[in-house]
């Protein structure tokens, strides 16, 4: 049996994390910012790890491959992005292809109080759904922190890139049997809702390391 059919017998949940921007407004690569001694992309991975099979990090560049590979070690697949276009959509389709899991954990590499709680619910609620997604009261969704079912999520993302489209909401379009899971009952187990603070600034840095206790 070959590897990689034996591996997608084995594996269930895959963990994609998208790291292949560049910051402008912190001039460097924002997965490898230090969070209070780790960089950024280690908080998502260590929060997740225990709800996942499979852990891979996506990026842009061989030159950045190389710096994660060194710093993340042999257990995260680290991957560059299949196509060179500074889009989530692009780093999404190459998550997707590579994943041996059936379902993909799609986030960014900027999360560091992702929930492992509400990561686990949207495994579960996965059940013969294409996608689980946030989704605010007015509206807004979270395609940067959902489960997806890999296969049918790689066709509508090649599908949406073929069509000249690069945004997340061009690939959910094309999905079928998408469910919706409403912030207010994820806020019951993460009540203040960190699971969705990002880091795009560095007061946010400032901020993140205030919550993780240090000054």
């Amino acid at each position: 049996m070959p590897l990689r059919l034996e591996k997608e017998l084995q594996l269930d949940r895959t963990a994609v994390i998208l790291a292949g921007g560049f910051s402008s407004r912190f001039g460097r690569d924002k997965g490898l910012l230090q969070l209070v001694h780790k960089p950024l992309v280690k908080h998502v991975l260590d929060a997740v790890s225990p709800i996942v099979d499979e852990k891979m990090v996506i990026v842009s560049s061989p030159d950045q491959a190389e710096n994660y590979k060194r710093i993340l070690g042999p257990k995260v697949n680290v991957h560059v992005d299949v196509e060179d276009k500074r889009t989530p959509l692009v780093g999404a389709l190459t998550g997707f292809k590579e994943a041996c899991g059936k379902y993909a954990l799609l986030l960014s590499c900027d999360v560091p109080f992702i929930s492992r709680d509400v990561g686990s619910l949207l495994f579960e609620l996965s059940f013969e759904r294409n996608a689980v997604i946030p989704r605010w009261p007015n509206c807004y969704i979270e395609p940067l922190q959902a489960v997806y079912c890999t296969k049918p999520a790689y066709e509508a993302a090649e599908n949406a890139l073929g069509e000249g489209k690069l945004n997340m909401r061009a690939m959910i379009d094309k999905l079928r049997h998408v469910r919706y899971v409403s912030t207010l009952v994820l806020q019951q187990l993460d009540p203040e809702l960190r699971t969705f603070f990002n880091i795009n600034t560095p007061l946010d840095l400032k901020r993140a390391e205030k919550q993780l206790g240090t000054n």
